[in-house]
C-alpha cells in the first residue's frame, strides 16, 4: 500500500511517515498542495494523508483537485476541529476527517477503514439504470443525462448501498454501520453531508428522500 502524506509541518509528518512505515505501509512526504497534486501521476498513491493549513494554498482546494483527478481515498488530519470545517472538507471529496493531536493507532484504523470500503463495494448487478442515471459499479462510474458525476470513494458506495433496494428505507445506524464501519463511533452529521452532497451532485434531491426520523430512500424522482 502506498500512501502520500501532505503536510508542511516537518515534525508531524515525521511522526506519520514512521508510524506508517512500522505498519510496512510505503509513503511519500511532500509539503505543499502543489507537490501533493503533482504526486498523483508521479508515486500514484492508494491513500492520500491531508493537512488543510498548507503553505501554498487551503488544503480543501486540494482535496478537490485530488477528487477531480480521480478517486484515490483522502483522510483529512488537521488541527482544526469545527464542524463547518469537517463538512466543507467531506464536501470537497474527502472520505474521512481526523483531528490533531491523534494516535498512531487511530490513524492506522482509519486508513484501514477507508481502504476496506474502497475495496468492498461486492453487490450482485454492476450496472444499474434509473431513469436517466446510471451507476457502474464495477467501474465505480456515474453518469446523469450522458455526463459523468463525479463522486467521492464514500459517496459512491452510500449511493451504491441506498441503490441496491431503490424504495426501501434504510435507518441511520444500518447506513453508518454497513457503509463507514461496523465500529463507527462518529456523529452522524458525516451521514447527512455525505447525502447532501450527492444531492447537490445528482442536480435534484428527490433521488435520496429523507424519511423523517427513521433514515434515507433512494428512487428516482418524479
Amino acid at each position: 500500500m502506498r500512501v502520500l502524506v501532505v503536510e508542511d509541518d516537518a515534525s508531524v509528518a515525521d511522526g506519520i511517515v514512521d508510524g506508517l512505515a512500522g505498519a510496512n505501509i510505503e509513503t511519500m512526504h511532500v509539503a505543499t498542495g502543489g507537490e501533493g497534486i503533482a504526486a498523483l501521476t508521479s508515486f500514484q498513491p492508494d491513500l492520500v494523508l491531508l493537512d488543510l493549513g498548507l503553505p501554498d494554498m487551503d488544503g480543501t482546494e486540494v482535496c478537490r483537485g485530488i477528487r477531480s483527478a480521480g478517486q484515490t481515498p483522502i483522510i483529512v488530519v488537521s488541527a482544526r476541529d469545527d464542524e463547518i470545517d469537517r463538512v466543507v472538507a467531506l464536501e470537497m471529496g474527502a472520505d474521512d476527517y481526523v483531528v490533531k493531536p491523534f494516535g498512531m493507532r487511530e490513524l492506522l484504523a482509519r486508513i484501514r477503514a477507508v481502504t476496506r470500503r474502497t475495496a468492498a463495494v461486492e453487490v450482485v448487478s454492476n450496472e444499474r439504470t434509473f431513469g436517466t442515471l446510471q451507476i457502474d459499479v464495477r467501474s465505480q462510474r456515474v453518469t446523469l443525462d450522458g455526463v459523468n458525476v463525479h463522486l467521492t470513494a464514500k459517496e459512491f458506495d452510500l449511493l451504491v448501498y441506498l441503490s441496491e433496494d431503490a424504495g426501501a428505507v434504510f435507518r441511520r445506524a444500518e447506513i453508518l454501520r454497513d457503509v463507514w464501519d461496523t465500529n463507527w463511533y462518529g456523529t452522524t452529521k458525516t451521514l447527512d453531508a455525505h447525502i447532501a452532497a450527492i444531492r447537490k451532485k445528482l442536480g435534484n434531491p428527490g433521488w435520496i428522500e429523507a424519511v423523517r426520523g427513521v433514515g434515507f430512500r433512494f428512487s428516482e424522482p418524479q
